[in-house]
């Protein structure tokens, strides 16, 4: 834990650019990403896929645009991730519920179109996300909370290295059913193996010529976290 004797707080999050290898993170434009997030999204197949978000099944991408809207002018703050292959929209993600007095903010509100489907993209975004809360804006605590029922998010937590920290039980409704939440964290002074994890993994040494993977991000993180961060 860092000495906290001159703690200030952390400026909030703002809408932000953040460059990787495979993915490029910009703020969302209306204008710009609202229909192309939505044909990313599968269109109408944006509601299994968003089966555990809490608001209620979009008829069309008029709800999808106003939900958007609610949620940003509630202070979550869109990122939408770009594949620098296409230069399209693929996913998204948002800095939600900034705590900036006690160093604390959530990462949520995550969803992958299946152009990110089996490939690095979705580690790069998560990794650059993270990045930019611990190193330039110098947060504590990052979060990640989901419905307790998926169990995809909640590997996805796992494997990006946030610690299970337990379950709020009927902790709010969801699409008018009760959701238990599951929550995950990663603090600062986890950082650094993590980061190092994340820039071994998704070196292009560490994939083959076939796309995949040659050594798994819990393995690397592992070894790197036995060795000791240099």
């Amino acid at each position: 834990m860092r000495d906290l004797k001159d703690w200030k707080g952390c400026p909030p999050p703002a809408p932000v650019t953040l460059e990787g290898r495979t993915v490029r993170l910009e703020p969302y434009d209306r204008a710009r990403h609202l229909e192309a997030l939505w044909e990313a999204f599968g269109g109408m197949g944006i509601n299994p896929l968003l089966l555990y978000f809490t608001q209620a099944d979009f008829a069309g991408i008029e709800d999808f645009d106003a939900w958007s809207e609610k949620a940003i002018k509630g202070g979550w703050v869109r990122e939408v991730i770009i594949d620098k292959a296409s230069g399209k929209p693929v996913g998204m993600a948002h800095y939600m519920r900034p705590d900036p007095a006690n160093g604390v903010v959530e990462i949520g509100g995550v969803a992958h179109g299946a152009g990110m489907a089996r490939s690095p993209m979705s580690t790069e975004a998560h990794y650059l996300l993270a990045r930019h809360a611990f190193e330039d804006l110098g947060y504590r605590r990052y979060e990640w909370k989901c419905h307790n029922d998926n169990a995809a998010s909640k590997r996805t937590a796992a494997r990006l290295g946030f610690t299970f920290e337990g379950v709020f039980r009927q902790h709010m409704l969801s699409k008018g059913e009760n959701r238990d939440t599951a929550w995950f964290s990663i603090i600062d002074g986890e950082w650094p193996v993590l980061a190092k994890a994340f820039d071994a993994w998704l070196s292009p040494e560490n994939f083959g010529a076939d796309g995949r993977q040659k050594r798994k991000l819990e393995d690397i993180r592992a070894d790197i976290a036995k060795a000791g961060v240099a």
